[in-house]
């Protein structure tokens, strides 16, 4: 249990209906055979993850996609234009996913992930994946092996070592169930880029009754709390009122000095600040502090998505 395993080695376990993390470009993923409902039930009792709270299943083609969901027109032009890449996409489901996999709706969340370890299980395995992030259900996403391993390492049959993640956060989520788009959770596709193809999109971002990962209110917990600050400025007002040793300080730009600080981006760049988001969290959650301090990015790009996170791990 909990050991780093090959691609045959992963696909062999998958296939024996064992679950295992398995790396993406957006973050590392906890998998089972989707259309193992054994095998399924095993991922929501390692996250201790609540069984309203759905899971997007991982395929490696568009034609894949066809075989587990009804595919409109103008969904098969969105997975065109940005698939393989950070972008779930829910439609409505075919009988092949167990309703487990999708908490009881209707509908199925999927994604033909960019990372070419994943797509290489996806094609040798022949299955489809069901993979939440692989960490307890809401703490903050793995994205190395070693973070997988830290928290689930005796809980799985082990995980595949693919690196890194590039992304950092999770995928974006887009509703395109009921024929008009909405965006259900801001990720690793920027808003941007998806209002060139569809134009302008509304968002839904909470649900007490999620049909998709991500909408829960409270979620990316780094084990002490977080506290925002509008900007830069403010966080630093707020730093002159208390014992900086004290204080974890989550921000980027130019360097902060006082207090324990984890920069997501020297140079102000949205998508780098994106992917070391959550490293930041675990680095100074790990720390002596007993409180992160945070500012909020622009609302642009993949800002939106970072301070999205941020705010839902600030939620009690």
């Amino acid at each position: 249990m909990g050991k780093v395993l090959s691609v045959a080695e992963a696909v062999n376990a998958l296939l024996d209906g064992q679950i295992l993390g398995l790396p993406t470009e957006t973050v590392y993923g906890l998998g089972a055979d989707a259309t193992n409902e054994s095998a399924v039930a095993q991922v929501f009792k390692a996250k201790n993850r609540p069984r309203f709270d759905p899971l997007i299943v991982h395929v490696p083609t568009l034609a894949a996609v066809r075989d587990i969901a009804e595919l409109s027109e103008a969904a098969e032009q969105l997975f065109l234009a940005f698939s393989p890449g950070p972008l779930t996409v829910v439609l409505p489901k075919k009988n092949t996913i167990p309703d487990l996999v999708t908490s009881g709706h209707s509908t199925v969340a999927v994604r033909i992930p960019a990372h070419p370890v994943m797509l290489e299980v996806l094609h040798s395995s022949g299955l489809y994946i069901a993979a939440p992030s692989a960490n307890p259900f809401g703490f903050a996403s793995p994205t190395t092996a070693q973070h997988v391993l830290d928290q689930l390492g005796n809980l799985i049959s082990g995980v595949v070592d693919g690196g890194p993640c590039s992304v950092g956060i999770e995928s974006t989520i887009v509703d395109m169930s009921s024929g008009v788009p909405k965006v259900l959770r801001l990720g690793g596709m920027a808003l941007e880029q998806l209002e060139r193809v569809l134009g302008p999109i509304a968002t839904q971002l909470s649900s007490s009754n999620p049909n998709a990962p991500g909408m829960l209110t409270s979620h990316y917990n780094p084990g002490i709390p977080v506290q925002l600050f509008e900007n830069r400025e403010a966080l630093l007002a707020a730093l002159q009122l208390v014992d900086a040793d004290t204080i974890g300080i989550l921000y980027w730009g130019e360097t902060i000095t006082h207090g324990t600080g984890f920069n997501l981006s020297e140079r102000r760049s949205d998508t780098e600040a994106a992917t070391n988001l959550f490293k930041g969290l675990r680095v100074l959650g790990n720390t002596q502090v007993a409180q992160i301090f945070a500012h909020l990015l622009p609302e642009n790009g993949l800002g939106r998505a970072v301070n999205d996170r941020l705010q839902r791990a600030a939620n009690k």
